[in-house]
């Protein structure tokens, strides 16, 4: 493991005028916890599997210690809820009067039977090669609607990986249990037909995020999130005899982050705001332990999001440094930069536009909603050939400039904790 000497200049921000103590936050503690997280007996921690029931439980284990109580009608710090998880036996399709390839095809629903023909009640629609595919994948695949998607060759690539992920089995909340999105990729000029038969397996599976909160004390009806998914990929096709995808970057970097965060606030100055620290499930497969939250949380009332993804490695700017997605929505990244002056932090606009972040992290469910919710990172996500394989381990980790980005955040929310900025509210996203 490469080891930086990442400074953050503390304790102070000009002469005589000192900073919160974010030294508090020690290395072996971010070290133990994520060592945790991301050790082989989690088993990648993907959902639905004893991994990530473990790692709930070592979750909820910290979150006594620390002495975080639980939302308000939990009795827990489980906030739980029911999925269908359905596998698909067979799809075919035809455009046209002409059978589509089946490694072109996927089928997203929670219904064990399709048979369209021309139906009137199914929209057709098309991913351009101009759109944004993965915001429109999750706008089509949370519509609650039936869809035939017809997608653009462009996107072929991320549509393949769509159709190997739902060999496991395709998730979608209850109550959508009418939705039915189908996806097909190719050139098929005017549709004048066309035919859907499915064939699926379905189960009602339970799933929960793990959530706690500090209770503000002048302005405890206002509420910051600080969150991260504590869901990987579980087990992979070996390499080299390793089989476990540990996610110890993605994202027990960002789960271990917000353990952390709680900690410190706990045992610090009372916040002016209520604070909700929480690890979501399933963001892996689809967002939905966020999409959840987002649906059962005063959207109006919640100031901000700091969804912290990734912050294993230094990023692109180098040490003492990290990036915001969606950094021109809101003033957040202001807001932030501007509680760091005097220090080496500097926190930049997301570096990486074509790669749609914004849109691929938990934070996309709360702005749909309205919230100023953004994703800190430092990961370089453009050259990361460990992202999504067995070798994002704990080794391949730079635990100094996790710590850095940790104490950074710390510090730079402290206007936003004690109610002194509240971040410009945005547009909530097209549904």
């Amino acid at each position: 493991m490469k080891k930086y000497l990442v400074i953050l200049l503390l304790p102070f921000l000009a002469a005589g005028c000192a900073l919160p103590n974010v030294n508090r936050i020690k290395e072996n503690d971010v070290e133990r916890i994520i060592k945790t997280l991301s050790a082989d007996d989690m088993q990648g921690r993907a959902t639905f599997t004893p991994g990530i029931e473990k790692a709930a439980k070592f979750i909820e284990t910290e979150f006594t210690d620390i002495g975080l109580k639980p939302l308000p009608g939990n009795n827990s710090f489980r906030q739980n809820f029911t999925m269908v998880r359905t596998k698909g036996i067979k799809t075919t399709v035809t455009i046209n009067g002409k059978a589509v390839s089946a490694d072109s095809v996927v089928a997203m629903t929670p219904m064990q039977n399709l048979d369209w023909a021309n139906n009137n009640d199914v929209q057709v629609v098309a991913v351009t090669a101009e759109m944004d595919f993965t915001k429109k994948y999750i706008d089509y695949t949370t519509s609650g609607k039936k869809m035939l998607v017809l997608v653009d060759p462009k996107f072929a690539p991320s549509l393949k990986r769509i159709i190997a992920r739902s060999a496991r089995g395709t998730t979608s909340f209850v109550t959508n249990a009418t939705q039915a999105t189908v996806f097909v990729a190719g050139n098929f000029g005017q549709i004048k037909s066309f035919t859907v038969k499915y064939e699926g397996k379905s189960d009602e599976l339970p799933l929960f995020n793990i959530a706690g909160m500090i209770p503000g004390k002048s302005k405890k009806e206002e509420f910051v999130v600080f969150s991260g998914h504590y869901d990987h990929l579980g087990i992979l096709k070996p390499v080299k005899g390793d089989s476990i995808a540990n996610g110890a970057d993605d994202d027990a970097s960002g789960t271990t982050a917000m353990i952390a965060l709680a900690r410190y606030y706990k045992h610090g100055p009372k916040p002016a705001r209520t604070l909700v620290f929480v690890a979501f499930t399933a963001e892996e497969i689809g967002e939905y332990g966020s999409t959840y939250f987002a649906k059962h949380m005063d959207a109006d009332k919640t100031v901000a999001m700091f969804n912290i993804e990734m912050i294993g490695k230094a990023s692109k700017f180098g040490q003492n440094s990290a990036f915001i997605t969606g950094y021109e929505r809101s003033d957040f990244g202001e807001i932030l930069q501007r509680n760091l002056a005097g220090t080496q932090f500097k926190f930049y606009p997301d570096p990486y536009p074509a790669q749609n972040l914004f849109y691929r992290s938990d934070n996309a469910s709360l702005a749909k909603v309205g919230v100023p919710a953004h994703t800190i990172s430092t990961d370089q996500i453009d050259i990361d050939k460990l992202y999504h394989t067995v070798g994002d381990d704990f080794a391949s980790l730079d635990v100094n400039n996790i710590t850095a980005t940790i104490r950074a955040i710390a510090l730079s929310s402290r206007t936003i904790v004690n109610g002194k900025d509240t971040p410009k509210r945005i547009a909530k996203l097209e549904q």
